[in-house]
């Protein structure tokens, strides 16, 4: 990726892309094994080139593949993964919740022979858009979220530490294929708070020697549009310095821009990736929303180190509405670049 030819303030998007209508249908068909090899990748292939086209049209600067090959965030991933069996379902009645995923647990150590497809996943992007791409991963402690330790394993801190030399793995096999701008997804930072001093050595030793530039993603949580962290990022502020990141990829834009005024006490080479698009609701931003969250941000981050983006991924809403909820974003960008632009 040449940042040289990226405008002032560039937009991307988090990592999931709305979920086409015939997505959803199609995901029942493939669960059920009514589709084979060839329908399987056809489908998400498709599903792919849409969520590019979305972002596209939009305007998005830097995209992603839209994540459409995985499900619920992290579960597509379990079944790469050996040495886990599954538990029964919790819960299968009523709203869909945390406590709705099912959940693993280990019977053996934890291998991942054929890696996690995130290489895959980029490789196919690379073939069908010229744009900047952002390739996205869950981190360690996040990805073991709905595996228990019962075999190989003292703790899930214990276990998250082996995916952490899993994703280490794969992001330099992701490197060699191409990718230079990668983001460790890590809500779990702040979904289970407590031991951050090892998460900042853990997230590290994910991504190191990873010759790309690195964001590290922090949210909390969005299954079906609700979070389940507690929403503050002050507890963790002290040590987000520590992280080998080069931009944070923070929420704001549903937290009313609580906390927006810590980034003062950031290094001032780090980058925010900043939301301004609260996709939790169904409140369609417009342009000028848009523009006035980027100018209160722009009082404590300099537009030079500024990234514009959504709050998180797009996965729990409509496509509509996540298409109207972009093209606002961009929209409202380029209202603030024309006033920098202006004022220079």
């Amino acid at each position: 990726m040449d940042e040289t030819t990226l405008p002032l303030l560039p937009t991307s998007v988090v990592g999931s892309h709305a979920l086409p209508s015939w997505l959803h249908t199609m995901n029942g068909e493939i669960d059920s094994g009514k589709y084979g090899e060839t329908d399987i990748k056809e489908t998400y292939d498709d599903a792919v080139d849409l969520a590019i086209l979305d972002q596209d049209r939009a305007g998005i600067d830097v995209i992603t593949d839209g994540e459409m090959r995985r499900s619920f965030f992290v579960q597509g991933f379990y079944k790469r993964i050996s040495g886990i069996e599954p538990d029964p379902l919790l819960r299968t009645v009523g709203p869909t919740g945390y406590d709705s995923p099912r959940r693993f647990h280990t019977v053996s150590k934890i291998d991942v022979p054929d890696g996690l497809g995130i290489v895959e996943e980029f490789t196919h992007a690379q073939k069908i858009t010229t744009k900047p791409i952002k390739a996205t991963c869950p981190g360690p402690l996040t990805i073991s979220m709905h595996i228990r330790p019962q075999t190989a394993y003292k703790s899930r801190l214990d276990m998250a530490w082996e995916f952490s030399n899993i994703i280490n793995s794969e992001l330099k096999t992701l490197v060699n294929a191409g990718a230079d701008f990668i983001q460790i997804d890590e809500p779990s930072f702040a979904i289970v708070p407590g031991e951050l001093n090892e998460w900042v050595s853990l997230y590290n030793a994910c991504v190191k020697d990873v010759d790309a530039k690195l964001a590290l993603h922090i949210c909390f949580g969005n299954l079906d549009s609700r979070p389940r962290g507690k929403r503050e990022y002050a507890w963790m502020w002290p040590l987000l310095n520590d992280m080998r990141a080069d931009q944070l990829v923070l929420e704001f834009a549903n937290r009313e821009f609580v906390d927006v005024d810590l980034w003062k006490l950031v290094s001032e080479s780090r980058e925010l990736g900043a939301g301004v698009i609260d996709v939790k609701s169904f409140y369609v931003e417009s342009p000028e929303d848009v523009a006035n969250r980027i100018r209160r941000l722009l009082e404590f981050v300099p537009a030079e180190k500024l990234w514009v983006n959504p709050d998180c991924g797009f996965f729990a809403v409509p496509r509509w509405l996540a298409i109207k909820k972009l093209n606002s974003m961009t929209a409202g960008t380029q209202l603030v670049r024309k006033e920098l632009t202006e004022e220079k």
